[in-house]
């Protein structure tokens, strides 16, 4: 990030509203100091009520900015930017999220083992002043899997606490052929567009 950029955004107290380690992971390669308060939001809404799946994520992520905003704002506790983020996969017009249990997430992955899926991310900047909101989505093309390399990779346990049951920078990696778009978006924070907009909000002299 450019460094007038970075000196603005080091004096200001930055919170990622997700205890998600690859969001964490990403916010730290920036070189961002930033304090990590996952949402309490229950991600309760409905996907096939909306006409887009990019609608749908960010929605999903202003719920989860607006419950900590609420919360730290009611303790006394005010920050200057809150990132906030929520991630899914779509094949075929069908939502993919966080499976349940194992048995949910060897289902997932022999449904998109073999075939093209969407990854969409929508991501919440709130500062003191706006909301900025936006959204990535990334074509995803894995390969054909057996089932005995599907259950062995859920055995593991990377599946379990990721949108369409795979991690693309760890094991589940190796599950993909090739992606058309933001590899960040697929690990849940598209990079290159946060970047962008972090450094527009550095240059708001109302911020």
């Amino acid at each position: 990030m450019l460094e007038p950029a970075m000196q603005f955004l080091q004096s200001q107290r930055i919170i990622l509203a997700s205890g998600s380690p690859r969001r964490v992971e990403i916010l730290k390669a920036m070189g961002l100091k930033f304090d990590v308060c996952p949402s309490l939001y229950a991600e309760n809404l409905d996907p096939s009520k909306y006409k887009c799946h990019s609608e749908y994520v960010l929605d999903c992520a202003l719920n989860k900015v607006q419950e900590v905003a609420d919360r730290l704002f009611a303790e006394g506790n005010k920050p200057d930017i809150i990132i906030g983020a929520d991630t899914v996969v779509s094949k075929d017009g069908k939502v993919y999220g966080k499976p349940e249990d194992e048995e949910a997430a060897v289902e997932m992955l022999k449904q998109l083992g073999g075939h093209a899926h969407t990854v969409f991310t929508g991501v919440i900047v709130r500062t003191c002043t706006k909301i900025i909101k936006f959204s990535e989505s990334t074509k995803v093309f894995m390969a054909p899997i057996s089932d005995e390399t599907i259950k062995a990779y859920v055995k593991t346990g990377e599946p379990l606490d990721k949108a369409g049951g795979y991690g693309i920078q760890g094991l589940g990696g190796s599950l993909i052929e090739k992606i058309e778009g933001d590899y960040f978006n697929v690990m849940g924070l598209p990079l290159h567009t946060l970047c962008k907009h972090l450094v527009e909000i550095s240059k708001n002299v109302d911020l």
